[in-house]
């Protein structure tokens, strides 16, 4: 691949409204859910998250975000110096976002792009399940007040 080719492609990547993304959003919202997607306000941009419930969930590309990653990692063949430490880079600022919403209160979800693609609705009723548990201990919270 020619270098004018590959920043082509590198061009056609998008950080919102990938496909996976709207899978789980199209699963979500015929559940009745509604949700921000990719909100600025909240850290770390989930690409998902419901402020009420302070749920914040994330659609990881496998390679972008190193699914697998020690087994994986030796299948880049290409620009390693570039892709391993990139990728890593990565994984590390997932943790770190991770952990920032954790302390603000959020719930922090991370769907990996192939659950997403084998079976949106399992990774839906996972988050609903989620939501609804969240809705208990905040009805729980307001009781106690």
């Amino acid at each position: 691949m020619t270098p004018e080719e590959r920043s082509y492609n590198m061009s056609r990547i998008r950080g919102k409204d990938t496909s996976i993304e709207k899978m789980l959003s199209k699963a979500l919202w015929h559940r009745g859910l509604r949700f921000r997607k990719n909100s600025p306000s909240i850290y770390g941009h989930p690409d998902i998250s419901i402020r009420k419930y302070k749920i914040a969930i994330f659609c990881d590309g496998d390679f972008w975000h190193g699914w697998n990653w020690e087994e994986r990692k030796d299948s880049i063949k290409s620009n390693r110096d570039y892709w391993i430490p990139k990728i890593e880079r990565n994984m590390q600022k997932d943790i770190e976002v991770n952990h920032a919403l954790t302390a603000m209160g959020y719930t922090v979800i991370r769907v990996w792009e192939h659950e997403i693609r084998k079976n949106p609705d399992a990774a839906a009723d996972m988050i609903m399940r989620t939501i609804s548990e969240a809705r208990t201990r905040l009805t729980a919270a307001s009781r106690k007040q």
